[in-house]
């Protein structure tokens, strides 16, 4: 039986026509070519490759090259007013409310940058819970503490809690925990993930009607 909700942020709650997680990885790149002293090109390839393994770009550069500056890592890749291609999603908003179930969100992303989105979006009192980076000590999904921390927190518990997200790593990591989880497959990139999937966070509410969760 499903007794709450759990989001992801960034093109979860917002398609990703938006462009906004376009220019984070823009910023990524640049940020990681300044660092490591590459061209852009080169260092996209590279942070791709290089990267994979873990959770976030930041953990990478923090384990792998050894960077210590985190806070100025997220003053560059999430600046102010990058929430500027978002408006706020009155159509999302009566959804969340209709959905008789808590919900928090869980981004691998820092709080400022949850609540610009949250807020531009005007769905941030929709929640009872918005866990970050930081609140993860910079281990953010897929690792299981990630998850297990942030249920812990909010109340949840984990076989009761349907997780949303836009990558399959992130929504494996908390399948092989033992967890319900449904993948946001937008441009229907993975169609072999043996997982509930939807294209827009929209469908959410069907599926929970086909759940027995009725708004």
């Amino acid at each position: 039986m499903i007794r709450a909700l759990l989001f992801d942020l960034d093109n979860t709650l917002y398609s990703e026509a938006t462009g906004l997680e376009t220019g984070v990885a823009q910023r990524m790149n640049q940020f990681v070519a300044e660092l490591l002293g590459m061209q852009v090109h080169e260092a996209m390839k590279y942070r791709r490759e290089q990267a994979k393994p873990y959770g976030t770009t930041l953990e990478w550069l923090m384990r792998e090259k050894g960077f210590t500056e985190p806070e100025r890592y997220f003053s560059f890749i999430h600046p102010n007013g990058e929430e500027g291609c978002l408006e706020p999603d009155h159509v999302l908003r009566l959804m969340l409310n209709e959905i008789p179930l808590p919900k928090a969100v869980l981004t691998n992303a820092p709080m400022d940058h949850a609540r610009r989105i949250l807020e531009k979006l005007d769905i941030a009192d929709c929640f009872v819970g918005v866990y970050d980076i930081w609140f993860n000590n910079l281990l953010g999904k897929p690792n299981r503490d990630a998850y297990l921390r942030v249920l812990k927190s909010a109340g949840f518990v984990l076989e009761d809690t349907l997780f949303i997200d836009d990558l399959p790593k992130y929504v494996k990591g908390y399948i092989d925990l033992g967890g319900p989880a449904i993948l946001k497959d937008e441009l229907n990139r993975f169609p072999d993930l043996p997982c509930k999937r939807i294209t827009t966070i929209y469908e959410l509410a069907a599926v929970l009607d086909e759940m027995g969760i009725s708004a």
